[in-house]
């Protein structure tokens, strides 16, 4: 990562036609997931199972968004917002493999509903709920996986087409492969490193083959892809330390980005992968798929790394999402701000993962496509005071601003997340929302943040 400096900020002014949004996902916020023949995923199995979720929570009722998308809608308008950032259910769209028509409607009538609020819609084609039947034949492990996704996808792009403004492939692969077949704390809970690096592969196969469709079903409408991407740092300038960042920055960062971006994987990740079998995965040809120019990379933000080849004092072992990486150590930052999920608040990597795309790959827009965090929000008097979620997008706006005066093609931003949800492995224990869902009643209250958040989109700008 480079440490040339940045530009001197010239204004808080965002650059003309900056896409502000907020975003969520089909399981966290639509519940009905029995309602209009969907078929139950991978996460309606993984959080029936005792345990695997805080409290036991399940994805009924969510915020109920599949019944109240009108006035989510309503909502989202009042806030100013000029996209949303959605996902749709594979389940619910071709449950048994079939065009679902009442499941598809949903869609067509939101989309609809978005655009006449003047909003534009951001479709994510995949963010984590495989249809449980194809987990049974291998889920994303098998190669045959990802040939069923382009079929989805040729299903329901056929059907909204250019009305989107925008079609993601997929949310955070890096998740849906490490921690859901490699750690196992998401779905659908395995704990198998070769079938996590299978998964990696499979995954951004179907990446390629979904863009594929894209580009044929709906040529006019931009197309890309989300990833996660943490910048890693090592702890010293130790040969072990530095290597333990290449480990976890290789895993992270590069696995998804090189071959979308630069045609093929990175040798040294391919090599840290050999033992689970990756290359074995890789058939001639599949790099050339993964390639498929797209118009735009979002990026999700959370967090960055710091680590180190050994113990230090305060550190915690790489876990099981890190393959082949048990020596490393993930070394805490004692005076960052932690969010209620126990995050590091660190804005600057914000613009440290902005700029390491922009600086090491070929040109390509970007946007922030999730950024956010939870907080112990206090509903007092009918209002959510949540001055440390104002505090927290405020400084991760700044990052962004920084990003652009570093020469980062930056073209919007997406907050995590519109609603109070079902924040998957944590159930319903942590709020991210910019409005808050009382689950039992349903009612929404826009908390401080909202407000917040709807001003700088007024401006254009922070102040």
């Amino acid at each position: 990562m480079s440490a040339e400096p940045l530009p001197a900020r010239t204004g808080l002014a965002f650059p003309p036609g900056f896409v502000w949004g907020a975003a969520t996902a089909a399981f966290q916020v639509e519940g009905a997931t029995t309602v209009d023949g969907r078929e139950p995923s991978v996460w309606d199995t993984f959080a029936a199972r005792p345990g695997a979720v805080v409290g036991g929570d399940t994805g009924e009722p969510a915020a109920d968004h599949y019944r109240r998308a009108d006035g989510d809608v309503a909502l989202m308008r009042s806030l100013g917002l000029g996209a949303y950032r959605f996902s749709l259910a594979w389940p619910r769209i071709q449950p048994g493999g079939l065009p679902n028509v009442r499941g598809i409607a949903f869609y067509d009538r939101l989309v609809d509903s978005l655009l006449a609020a003047g909003i534009q819609p951001w479709a994510t084609l995949y963010h984590w709920d495989l249809p449980q039947r194809l987990e049974d034949l291998g889920g994303w492990t098998a190669r045959d996986t990802a040939y069923r996704f382009a079929e989805y996808a040729e299903t329901i792009v056929g059907v909204l087409g250019d009305r989107v403004a925008s079609w993601s492939t997929l949310n955070e692969p890096w998740c849906a492969a490490m921690l859901g077949y490699g750690k196992g704390i998401h779905a659908p809970g395995r704990t198998d490193p070769v079938a996590a690096a299978a998964a990696a592969h499979h995954l951004l196969l179907g990446h390629g083959l979904a863009m594929d469709v894209l580009r044929r079903d709906a040529p006019r409408v931009p197309a890309g892809i989300t990833l996660n991407l943490y910048p890693v740092t090592p702890a010293s300038d130790a040969p072990a330390d530095v290597d333990a960042a290449r480990r976890i920055d290789g895993q992270q960062n590069r696995l998804f980005l090189d071959p979308v971006l630069r045609g093929g994987y990175p040798a040294d990740v391919v090599a840290d992968l050999e033992p689970f079998g990756f290359a074995d995965v890789v058939l001639p040809g599949d790099e050339d798929v993964i390639a498929a120019p797209v118009d735009w990379l979002g990026v999700n933000y959370y967090r960055d790394y710091r680590v180190a080849g050994s113990p230090v004092p305060g550190s915690t072992p790489a876990g099981g999402e890190w393959l082949g990486a048990g020596a490393v150590h993930f070394v805490p930052d004692p005076a960052a701000p932690r969010t209620d999920s126990g995050w590091e608040v660190q804005p600057a990597g914000l613009t440290a993962s902005l700029l390491q795309v922009h600086r090491g790959y070929r040109p390509v827009p970007l946007y922030v496509t999730e950024n956010g965090a939870a907080y112990p929000d206090v509903l007092r008097a009918g209002e959510i005071a949540d001055t440390d979620r104002v505090a927290f997008l405020d400084a991760h706006l700044r990052a962004a601003l920084d990003a652009v005066t570093g020469g980062v093609d930056l073209r919007g931003y997406f907050y995590w997340s519109l609603l109070d949800n079902f924040e998957w492995a944590e159930g319903y224990a942590k709020r991210f929302g910019l409005v808050h869902v009382d689950y039992a009643t349903q009612q929404r209250t826009p908390k401080r943040s909202a407000h917040w958040y709807a001003e700088v989109i007024a401006r254009n700008a922070l102040t």
